[in-house]
């Protein structure tokens, strides 16, 4: 007997049924593979998954915005290590969630995206909110740029070897999003009961074969002034452990990217700290007088490389660079390299360690005494700053109330601007994977969004957002996202009445912010966001002094209700030890 819609397959078992519609098979499958929430957004394409969905097991979280729903399901994978699932209508619905999309392939987060899409029968006929200007039924193709693979589901005996597909795709090698396209109709076909049967194999990740690691092991060993150099591939391996125990058995410092930011406690006396225009002297300095690198897991990206600028930060030759990444695309991709591996990061810093052990190595008395000594240098620099009362406060005030607040295990996720490179220079992070921002593409608006995720992925700890108000007026949608999904994010919201950072190097460079401050009629315009959360049915509590901040922090993290902190602060600029050429770029004239 052939399954139809009036047939409830779930509701009467007895029912012999040869088939069953898709997508009530689809959210089965996802239920198996262990999918706990989905993040999105409705459309007429894509209500038949929703009825399956609100049918299932699967948490189903509707964002306000699809780009809030990108940025929360990357906020997810970050905080889970599983991937991220999004759901988006087609045309508007897709373009919206690109950015987010983007933001997880240039972070290299795990994201399978579900999008709905035209009826496969009207190709080619240009219906309602497709986008075809150069090819019938091409709306897949916005995310082929930046998607590990993108798929569209022509026939509907395709779609359980497609999402099978996606799912292994995603988080093998080097993570990234996968797009599955559905056109709407295929929704609502029939499938053979039990179609979904593949799961995605487990996979070993590529390990360093025992005389790569005794080599590299020697180099190591052997150097005058070698360097650990850490990136995001370290962190999203957990490779933290292989890491300390490599630069603890050869006397090694450890410098690491802003992605990198954790990879050991802050207080390990072996910790550099964060390199490039952001980062730390010690770091720079290091890393500038090494005669060997190790980098794990890195691209050797512009900021944290000082803009490849030899003065600043690396200089590859002389020193010598050995590269390990899960992408062999990276390898020699910005620097020389003399030794390049392609492997998972957990598993070569492992075995490098291990063949490391009884090694002998140049005698570096004084190392751990110099970087305590650097960093103490640096760090006193903003030691007034961490207690000053004045009012706007100092950034630097707001980071030491949070710092007292929150739990050590609690997550600290940063937009862009100050708050993530003051944060990630400043703030003493020794949980690892406890600091999530945006580097790639360096989304403002991710912030407050991403913390949507990790607090749905980690319901037990505390999650604050530090951000800027540039970035939480963009889409105040976040506030009804988290009160209707009870959703206790904390926004401490660094309220300077302007795209801060920009401001500052328009300021340096020609003498004034135009088209970066928010003003009115001349004067600085700022909007009540407490009292914007306060509408929404969430806490809204506006600092009017330094000595207010603490208290609400505090109160804010054990209410169990979603907070808006707005503070009014000062438009410093953080600290720039390296180097960025777009400095040496702008050019003042009439």
């Amino acid at each position: 007997m052939k399954h139809t819609e009036t047939l409830d397959y779930a509701k009467d078992p007895d029912v012999a049924a040869e088939t069953r519609i898709a997508a009530y098979q689809l959210t089965d499958y996802l239920e198996r593979l262990g999918v706990e929430v989905v993040f999105g957004l409705c459309g007429h394409t894509v209500i038949a998954f929703l009825d399956a969905l609100g049918k299932s097991r699967i948490r189903y979280i509707s964002t306000r915005h699809e780009q809030i729903a990108a940025h929360a399901a990357d906020g997810y994978a970050r905080a889970t290590g599983k991937p991220g699932v999004l759901m988006t209508h087609l045309g508007p619905g897709l373009t919206n969630a690109t950015t987010g999309v983007a933001n997880a392939a240039l972070d290299s987060v795990p994201m399978v995206v579900i999008a709905g899409d035209i009826p496969s029968h009207y190709y080619g006929r240009h219906p309602h909110q497709e986008v075809n200007l150069h090819m019938d039924a091409d709306q897949y193709e916005i995310y082929r740029p930046f998607c590990k693979r993108v798929y569209r589901v022509d026939r509907v005996q395709d779609l359980p070897r497609i999402v099978e597909r996606a799912f292994h795709l995603s988080m093998s090698g080097r993570p990234g999003p996968v797009l599955v396209d559905i056109p709407m109709d295929i929704f609502s076909a029939d499938l053979p009961v039990g179609s979904f049967q593949k799961v995605p194999p487990p996979v070993s990740r590529p390990a360093l074969d025992p005389e790569m690691a005794e080599r590299i092991a020697k180099a190591l060993s052997e150097a005058k002034r070698p360097i650990l150099y850490a990136g995001g591939g370290v962190m999203s391996a957990h490779a933290n452990a292989e890491l300390q125990a490599l630069a603890e058995t050869l006397e090694i410092p450890v410098a690491h990217t802003l992605m990198g930011k954790g990879v050991l406690r802050e207080d390990h006396p072996l910790l550099l700290g964060m390199t490039g225009f952001w980062g730390t002297p010690v770091a720079n300095a290091f890393c500038l007088e090494a005669d060997l690198v190790l980098a794990i897991g890195t691209r050797l990206a512009e900021a944290n490389s000082s803009s490849w600028d030899p003065r600043f930060t690396f200089s590859f030759p002389p020193t010598r660079l050995i590269h390990i990444d899960i992408d062999p695309a990276e390898i020699g991709r910005n620097f020389p390299t003399e030794l390049g591996a392609v492997a998972d990061a957990k598993l070569a810093l492992g075995t490098i360690a291990e063949a490391a052990k009884g090694k002998t190595h140049a005698v570096r008395p004084d190392l751990r005494k110099t970087i305590a000594e650097g960093r103490g240098e640096f760090s006193s620099r903003w030691e007034q700053q961490w207690s000053s009362d004045q009012y706007p406060l100092r950034p630097e005030r707001i980071l030491s109330e949070l710092h007292k607040a929150l739990p050590e295990n609690g997550f600290i996720v940063t937009d862009v601007g100050w708050n993530k490179n003051g944060m990630a220079q400043q703030y003493p992070i020794n949980v690892p994977g406890t600091f999530i921002t945006p580097s790639g593409l360096c989304t403002m608006g991710f912030g407050p969004a991403a913390a949507l995720g990790v607090k749905t992925g980690c319901p037990d700890r505390a999650v604050v957002a530090l951000i800027g108000d540039g970035a939480f007026s963009s889409n105040m949608g976040v506030i009804a996202t988290a009160v209707e999904a009870k959703l206790p994010v904390v926004w401490v919201v660094m309220d300077n009445s302007a795209f801060g950072t920009i401001a500052g190097l328009e300021a340096m460079h020609y003498g004034w912010s135009f088209g970066c401050m928010f003003e009115c009629d001349g004067k600085p315009y700022t909007i009540d966001y407490a009292a914007v959360a306060r509408a929404c049915g969430a806490d809204g509590v506006l600092i009017k002094a330094a000595s207010e901040l603490g208290p609400a922090l505090t109160a804010a993290l054990a209410s169990g209700v979603p907070t808006v902190i707005q503070v009014p602060m000062e438009n410093a600029p953080t600290p720039t030890p390296g180097h960025w050429n777009i400095n040496d770029i702008y050019r003042n004239g009439n």
